[in-house]
């Protein structure tokens, strides 16, 4: 239902021709506005046709937020295990490039969009240090600088996503 969007539009249109009834019904009376009478089993078939209108609006409701809940989960349990994934692929890359526990602060900041001033004085070091670390994570990763250095991280995280996982 989630995927059509014209049903939970055609839902809302019914509540609320529904809703106008009984609230238009009871305006009409509290004003004594005569309105032109209709025989009362006429009357009583389309009150019972707005109530169960607005039930089933009710119940179909109900249903269209239970599946956006569900969707959310399952798009939250999907981004903890990309997070996670990003991070052992991280781990794993410093490893490689035989970074020093400094350096794969200052990387993980950098990574994170930090700037050379944020991390010294995150690491309560100087810009000059910041700034001879983050050259030395750049030669030792084989890139230039920082937006190659992420894009490193991006095209494993595809490549691995395309890598059916081993039976």
């Amino acid at each position: 239902m989630l995927n059509r969007p014209w049903v939970f539009a055609a839902i809302l249109m019914v509540q609320a021709a529904c809703a106008i009834f009984f609230v238009a019904e009871i305006m009409l009376g509290v004003l004594g506005i005569p309105w032109a009478p209709i025989p009362w089993t006429y009357h009583e078939l389309i009150e019972i046709g707005a109530a169960l209108g607005l039930v089933i609006g009710v119940v179909l409701g109900a249903a269209l937020l239970r599946a956006a809940i569900r969707r959310t989960r399952r798009a939250e349990a999907a981004l903890r295990l990309a997070s996670g994934a990003f991070m052992d692929l991280v781990e794993e890359r410093f490893e490689e490039w035989g970074l020093t526990p400094a350096e794969k602060d200052v990387a993980l900041f950098a990574l994170k969009g930090l700037s050379l001033s944020e991390i010294a004085d995150m690491r309560q070091t100087s810009a000059g240090t910041v700034k001879a670390q983050t050259n030395a994570i750049y030669r030792k990763a084989g890139v230039s600088g920082r937006p190659q250095l992420l894009s490193l991280f991006v095209e494993d995280l595809l490549i691995e996503s395309r890598v059916p996982e081993a039976a």
